[in-house]
């Protein structure tokens, strides 16, 4: 797992705190029109802070808002002077503030990206990437060499899927270019073995204060973790956590090993201390981690009462109990993560995950919506892709159904994996509600081919066949 973030650099808490004086200060002046002071905050800010993603996202949206209003991009000395730093790290903060000022220019987009990746800053590459691929892309003539940049950027960062996308609009500019092919086909491959890898971190920050987390903490993950072991790591964290009650580390440290025994009083106790820190602090990240609690409770609870239904699979009022749960999970859910994006508007994870919540509640004209955003994200593209297609055919647009399921399996370029057989079936299901059962049957022959016992595949094949028999 290290040598997926090597050369990644974490930014220290006391400079990620010093940088929100700058974004803090930033948001308000552009809130009164001087978006170039603002600028200047913002980019001061990401001096100290470079991985603030949040703050390179509002400090996107205030120049999108200063073109709005008639603002000009820097003279060509002002940019001339600002074209190259002394390091990767100035040169990625000079691109982003000639950036600012020219937002459409996707040179200045290729700069930020490439030195971001230079620098170790690697969630602010991640963040530029899907800006960059939509500009080209929506561009009158897109660049084969961007699309290059942005897959090659993506290999470094061994984001295979990312960088299968970008290959795959590379390949469309050129064809008939085998060897471009080759490496498509090949990343679609790494995407494939890697296929899960990083669902569970929002970030590479995240992923890396993991990393080192669960190394300090191996003592407390091994067989070794008996309740007195964890009884007396809680102790020490609760005495370091009352000597300094506002470091929001010691907080989170105290927290984590409560969590970590699974036991709903420890969970209270981890609750009550990040309300306070809250109430007290008024940093999401407390009730964000609130969040993260419940919904382990409820996945627990879940899994409880699945294996109660799978022991007793003739108890119908147990069976209805959990009918009346999943229900009321999806709403719970929902809630926590309507929530969490409305605080990380970018993080495109809360708004997928709140239309996967809407879907399973039925709400399928609020869901799809949600979806046609979150496909544009390339980390969501295939699942909001057959999410959108499923939600179209439960609202009854049958006709949007079929053509959504269709771009989804024409640029998906694996086949027979879970992710082609699901979107292929549901295409299958969309083609039947249609009528078009010649192509439905296809379909479904499809998904037999690659999966006999997915589904009900054997018995709509059969079924579909006898009616055009009997017709």
């Amino acid at each position: 797992m290290a040598d997926d973030f090597e050369g990644y650099r974490d930014i220290p808490e006391e400079d990620r705190l010093k940088a929100e004086a700058f974004f803090t200060r930033g948001a308000a002046v552009a809130a009164t029109g001087n978006y170039d002071y603002a600028i200047e905050m913002f980019i001061s800010g990401l001096t100290v802070d470079p991985e603030a993603v949040e703050a390179h996202q509002a400090l996107r949206d205030i120049s999108l808002r200063r073109k709005a209003s008639g603002g000009k991009a820097l003279g060509m000395l002002q940019g001339m002077k600002l074209k190259r730093g002394k390091d990767d790290k100035e040169s990625m903060l000079n691109a982003e503030k000639l950036l600012a000022y020219d937002p459409g220019n996707t040179d200045h987009m290729v700069s930020v990206l490439v030195n971001a990746q230079k620098a170790g800053f690697y969630d602010s590459a991640m963040w530029m990437g899907p800006i960059l691929l939509k500009a080209n892309k929506d561009s009158k003539n897109p660049s084969f060499d961007k699309y290059i940049t942005l897959r090659d950027t993506y290999v470094r960062l061994r984001r295979w899927r990312e960088a299968t996308e970008a290959s795959q609009y590379a390949v469309s500019l050129k064809p008939d270019d085998i060897e471009l092919q080759r490496i498509s086909k090949d990343l679609a491959a790494r995407q494939t073995m890697s296929e899960g890898k990083y669902e569970g971190s929002r970030s590479f920050r995240e992923s890396v204060r993991d990393m080192h987390k669960q190394h300090d903490l191996l003592v407390s993950d091994g067989d070794v973790r008996t309740v007195d072991m964890m009884t007396a790591q809680i102790n020490k964290a609760e005495a370091e956590w009352r000597e300094d009650p506002n470091e929001p580390s010691k907080v989170m440290n105290l927290v984590d090993l409560l969590t970590k025994t699974e036991r709903p009083e420890q969970e209270a106790r981890a609750i009550e201390l990040l309300e306070n820190a809250w109430e007290s602090s008024k940093q999401y990240r407390f009730k964000a981690r609130i969040g993260q609690i419940r919904l382990a409770q409820l996945a627990r609870q879940e899994r409880a009462l699945r294996q109660a239904v799978a022991k007793n699979p003739t108890d119908e009022n147990l069976k209805a109990e959990y009918r009346d749960f999943a229900k009321d999970r999806a709403e719970q859910e929902l809630t926590i993560f309507v929530e969490a994006a409305e605080n990380y508007p970018t993080a495109m994870e809360y708004k997928y995950n709140m239309g996967v919540r809407l879907f399973q509640l039925g709400r399928f004209d609020e869901a799809i919506p949600i979806f046609q955003q979150a496909r544009a994200n390339p980390q969501f593209r295939v699942e909001a892709t057959t999410a959108l297609g499923r939600s179209f055919l439960d609202a009854g647009y049958n006709d949007e159904a079929v053509d959504t399921l269709k771009i989804a399996i024409d640029e998906y370029q694996l086949r027979g994996d879970p992710k082609s057989v699901e979107m292929t079936y549901w295409y299958a299901r969309a083609l039947e509600e249609k009528k078009d059962i010649p192509t439905a049957l296809k379909s479904y022959s499809t998904v037999a081919q690659w999966n006999f016992t997915y589904r009900d595949v054997q018995q709509r094949i059969k079924r579909l066949r006898a009616s055009v028999t009997a017709g």
